[in-house]
């Protein structure tokens, strides 16, 4: 048995790129920061804030829902799984890329308009459903009270 599954909570680098390919299947790209809390180390070592930037895939109607309710500094999160695909550039040398192709995800702040979760390999059935606007979803936060870090 293997897993293959990733879980991001962070927000959107730019507004979808939306692509409309012959086979029908409508499809959304874009980037999704996450970051880590810059923190002082006991020793007193300050360690600055980092921020990780994944290229997410959104395929069907999560793409449709993507391309009208997703802009720059949305905050999603968002469930997918790993892909690679590789390529040979103009110059014959051998590209990599990594993305997330999302499987269901959520949109989260008082910004949005609605929410949206699509389950995976539901595709087809999802397409054939409007998109209902909803409240928006409660904000996460990953502190508690006392500052200290909970793990997403």
């Amino acid at each position: 048995m293997s897993v293959n599954k990733v879980i991001l909570l962070g927000n959107v680098g730019r507004d979808p790129d939306v692509r409309y390919p012959s086979q029908g299947q409508t499809v959304a790209s874009f980037p999704l920061a996450t970051s880590d809390r810059a923190y002082t180390t006991s020793s007193g070592t300050q360690v600055p804030e980092r921020t990780e930037w994944h290229n997410i895939v959104m395929w069907g109607r999560n793409a449709e829902v993507a391309e009208k309710y997703i802009r720059k500094g949305s905050r999603l999160y968002i469930e997918g799984r790993l892909r690679t695909r590789n390529w040979e550039d103009k110059n014959k040398i051998k590209r990599y890329v990594t993305e997330i192709y999302v499987d269901s995800f959520e949109m989260l702040g008082g910004g949005q308009r609605g929410t949206e979760t699509t389950p995976a390999g539901n595709n087809q059935a999802a397409t054939q459903q409007p998109v209902q606007p909803a409240q928006p979803a409660q904000q996460l936060s990953n502190t508690t009270d006392e500052g200290d870090q909970v793990p997403f």
